[in-house]
């Protein structure tokens, strides 16, 4: 019988000078420059990811976002990541729920998150597939428009050397496996 965790091994590909992998695990857990939050308009972690950044990063998030205040849809701001192990997070705003214009909207977060990436300097980081859990953007449409806005990016002038698609499960996994395998 195979083994079944070889089947989730990391998948790489280079594109333009960076590395982008896919892989399975605890987004929250990673030792990157920054992992992107898929975050509210109002910057409430609330739960899940929100949840695990609220308990490993510490107060010192929470007061950099309520500093802050509020986001709006295709927005992203950084903040510190405070105890976990990466740097910062990259919080950006996307559609939720089936809402209009899903698309545009899913391009543009990701595309903000990105761009905020290469003007921190950062060279390193990390994405969940974003608004494909709780908040209901199809995975496939996620993994295409993700992938679609990363490879655009990617054909620019950046500082990124690397990008880590973290996924939680085989679902998730196997929707992009194929996608990323082929930029």
């Amino acid at each position: 019988m195979p083994n079944a965790t070889l089947a989730l091994g990391p998948v790489e590909k280079r594109v333009n000078g960076t590395f982008v992998r896919l892989e399975q695990g605890d987004l929250t857990a990673l030792g990157v420059d920054a992992f992107v939050f898929y975050a509210r308009e109002d910057l409430a972690l609330g739960s899940g990811f929100g949840s695990a950044i609220q308990v490993r990063g510490g107060e010192a998030v929470k007061k950099e976002l309520k500093a802050l205040g509020s986001l709006r849809m295709g927005e992203a701001v950084i903040t510190s990541a405070g105890n976990m192990q990466a740097k910062h997070i990259i919080h950006a705003c996307g559609p939720k729920f089936q809402e209009p214009d899903t698309e545009r909207k899913l391009r543009d977060c990701t595309t903000a998150a990105l761009a905020i990436a290469d003007r921190q300097g950062l060279m390193t980081i990390a994405l969940p597939p974003l608004g494909a859990g709780f908040y209901g953007v199809p995975l496939d449409l996620c993994a295409r428009v993700m992938l679609e806005a990363l490879k655009s990016h990617l054909a620019g002038p950046t500082q990124l050397k690397e990008v880590i698609i973290c996924v939680i499960d085989r679902r998730e996994y196997l929707v992009f496996k194929d996608k990323v395998a082929a930029l």
